[in-house]
């Protein structure tokens, strides 16, 4: 007769060894399970709303450079499809989709708070300092606006939806635009830098990127209030060239 306790003790051995999901790759599992829609847009304008914009902002929790922030008005009379959370869409694909966004969108507009005023104001109301001055600079102006998450200091009624770029089709075209500019500022600021490979991360906290920060040091436009910046041992004078009035601008010069 064979012992169950040997059964158990391998049913405990094989349970014990599933890996456990990352905080990030849960999340990404739980967008991939909800639906992109209009309802949202749909209650608004049955409520009487002509107007209804999508915010939401990208590059929060990088480690360099500015966070970016759009503002989207679809109109009701072309749909775009495809829309979803920028997360779960290839490079290639959220570049057809903002083409689409911004030719056939009512109003559209993108801002940006920069890497020094986010370490004055912290992230949090850098993000909705972004996303208010897009929302400004609609033309037309929106009537109603549904925020991914937050609430802004804006006079429109306004709904702050959780995951709302996975769930609001204007909130997810503003997460695209947002990202497809940001990605672009981070491709051009990875020739001024090419020691981090910023066009490879876009200045998220990856292996490649904080082993550049304990090389290098950061760069003036990284967000100094972060930690990982903060705490790495060299310091940002390893780029005082920037301050001098002769830059270089032979790359072995400064390299």
């Amino acid at each position: 007769m064979v012992s169950n306790s040997h059964g158990l003790a391998m049913k405990s051995s094989v349970m014990t060894s599933v890996p456990t999901l990352s905080a990030s790759a849960a999340k990404l599992r739980l967008l991939k399970k909800l639906r992109c829609t209009l309802r949202y847009e749909k209650k608004a304008w049955a409520a009487g709303a002509r107007l209804v914009a999508g915010v939401d902002e990208v590059g929060r929790g990088s480690l360099f450079g500015c966070v970016v922030a759009a503002a989207v008005i679809l109109d009701p009379a072309y749909r775009v499809r495809g829309l979803r959370d920028s997360k779960l869409l290839a490079p290639e694909r959220r570049e057809v989709l903002a083409e689409r966004i911004r030719e056939h969108a009512v109003a559209w507009a993108v801002a940006a708070v920069d890497a020094a005023r986010i370490d004055q104001i912290n992230i949090y109301h850098a993000s909705r300092a972004a996303m208010r001055e897009a929302v400004m600079r609609l033309a037309p102006a929106a009537d109603h606006l549904l925020v991914d998450a937050l609430r802004l200091d804006c006079e429109q009624p306004q709904v702050p939806i959780i995951h709302g770029d996975a769930l609001s089709a204007s909130i997810a075209a503003a997460s695209i635009l947002a990202k497809v500019e940001r990605d672009r500022m981070m491709c051009e600021w990875d020739a001024v830098f090419p020691a981090y490979g910023l066009a490879s991360h876009k200045g998220y906290s990856t292996p490649k990127h904080l082993a550049a920060l304990r090389e290098f040091g950061p760069t003036p436009l990284h967000r100094q209030s972060f930690a990982p910046v903060w705490l790495n041992p060299v310091p940002q004078e390893a780029f005082a060239f920037m301050q001098d009035e002769d830059v270089p601008t032979d790359e072995s010069a400064v390299g």
